[in-house]
């Protein structure tokens, strides 16, 4: 089966997939020299519009990871500077939609998905926690998948600078406290995440494989 991952970033997402059997092709505004597979380098709101219907016909599945910036908790903290405003996600499922192809939208916890599922690496014996949610044009059954918070420990966080505690200042109190830290080196963050072929930028963004391998799988065991 064939997917299409659009806004693919350095490719978590692409790789799951691959790890459930498909064949990938990206389309990302930039071009990620180190994404693991084939690559179309164009604005994915663009490209969605302009490309006939014909093209899109050779995918079974289409998924799409749109900017998220505007819902990250992380990134409307204290000292993360400017905040990306861009939310894509309303006019990127007309788009799907208009397409009729299966697909599946990803993005962070607070963002407008359609009845979505959550996903965290604790559920995969992952170290990092990383919540995401996605809306799917198909059924998703977890079953008895569920977070693992106090089996997993305390997490490895991937974000923001590496080797970093983080701090902030309470609502309540207006005292500075400290949340988790940050990797200290990126092959403690790659085992984390459970990718290893991406530097700290791209892998700070990433979600893990083991997210979009377990929907590839129930994906397959449905249409195939």
């Amino acid at each position: 089966m064939k997917v299409l991952d659009l806004f693919c970033g350095g490719g978590g997402a692409s790789m799951g997939y691959h790890q459930a059997g498909f064949e990938v092709i990206g389309i990302d505004i930039k071009k990620k020299r180190n994404y693991p597979f084939q690559l179309i380098k164009a604005d994915v709101m663009k490209f969605l519009k302009e490309t006939p219907q014909k093209w899109f016909e050779q995918f079974d599945l289409i998924s799409a990871s749109p900017p998220c910036q505007k819902y990250s908790r992380a990134s409307n903290g204290a000292s993360w500077g400017e905040v990306s405003k861009v939310d894509l996600i309303d006019d990127l499922r007309i788009e799907l939609k208009r397409l009729n192809i299966p697909y599946v939208i990803e993005n962070v916890e607070g963002s407008p998905l359609v009845n979505p599922i959550k996903l965290c690496g604790s559920m995969f014996g992952l170290k990092v926690r990383r919540h995401r949610i996605f809306e799917t044009s198909f059924s998703i059954d977890l079953g008895e998948i569920k977070c693992q918070h106090k089996k997993q420990g305390k997490p490895i966080g991937v974000y923001g600078s590496m080797n970093d505690t983080v701090k902030g200042v309470c609502s309540k109190t207006g005292k500075t406290v400290y949340g988790g830290s940050t990797a200290k080196s990126i092959e403690e963050a790659s085992m984390a995440m459970g990718i290893d072929w991406l530097g700290w930028a791209s892998l700070k963004e990433a979600i893990p494989p083991a997210y979009t391998k377990l929907i590839g799988q129930q994906f397959r065991s449905i249409f195939e």
